[in-house]
């Protein structure tokens, strides 16, 4: 009876203790947030073009306003402040420190939509050996096609446009795309072009095309020469 009773306390004193504890609070950058979690989202912003200027680990005005217009243009909740969700869109986990910014900030390789998966299963198949770069870059003329009146409009209607891709006709855009691919296709996504607009990639050690190479290479990453 008596150890029954006992238990019987230190369980009330366990729900006690954890009912008096502060709630652990999902982290979310803010104008006041400094750190190197902050430096890492301003980075992004710059890079896609959002935010100019340096990454100097301050959210102020000029990274709120700039996460505004990521979240308008991603279709997320306008708030200016950088939770999960925005976070996500961006290709970074959040973890720890709240509001105060005293956490860290992670790479994410989470899939946020079916634009994205075939998108990441393309940059796989077609550059997993190449740099982060240049895997990047290989989204990025998948998306200047879409934008391109030349092209069919979405991204699947260009991956699988006949003849426009090997990985296609071979099977292996079916392939698992890893956490690099998954990254680089999602900074392509969010605006990251290292190719300035090209239409066209091939590595010229590894085709015969003759018409391929009738086009004008703007720069070579890699193995791949970007082309118009």
């Amino acid at each position: 009876m008596g150890a029954t009773r006992g238990m019987a306390l230190v369980l009330a004193a366990a729900l006690l203790v954890a009912l008096l504890a502060p709630p652990v609070l999902a982290a979310v950058l803010e104008v006041g947030s400094s750190g190197g979690d902050v430096t890492a989202v301003q980075k992004k912003l710059i890079q896609w073009g959002y935010l100019t200027g340096s990454a100097d680990g301050k959210y102020g005005e000029k990274t709120r306003e700039a996460v505004r217009t990521f979240q308008r243009r991603n279709g997320l909740s306008v708030d200016g402040r950088v939770g999960p969700a925005t976070a996500a869109a961006m290709g970074l986990t959040l973890s720890g420190g709240g509001s105060t910014g005293g956490g860290s900030v992670a790479a994410s390789a989470t899939i946020i939509s079916a634009d994205h998966r075939l998108l990441s299963r393309l940059v796989y198949a077609e550059a997993r050996g190449e740099s982060y770069k240049g895997q990047v870059a290989v989204a990025a003329v998948v998306l200047n096609r879409v934008a391109s009146a030349s092209f069919p409009n979405t991204i699947s209607g260009v991956i699988y446009q006949s003849g426009a891709f090997s990985c296609v006709s071979n099977g292996s855009i079916n392939n698992t795309p890893n956490s690099t691919a998954i990254r680089a296709a999602l900074d392509a996504l969010n605006g990251w072009d290292p190719t300035g607009g090209c239409l066209y990639y091939y590595n010229p050690k590894a085709t015969g095309d003759k018409w391929i190479r009738t086009r004008t290479i703007k720069t070579v990453i890699g193995n791949h020469s970007f082309a118009v």
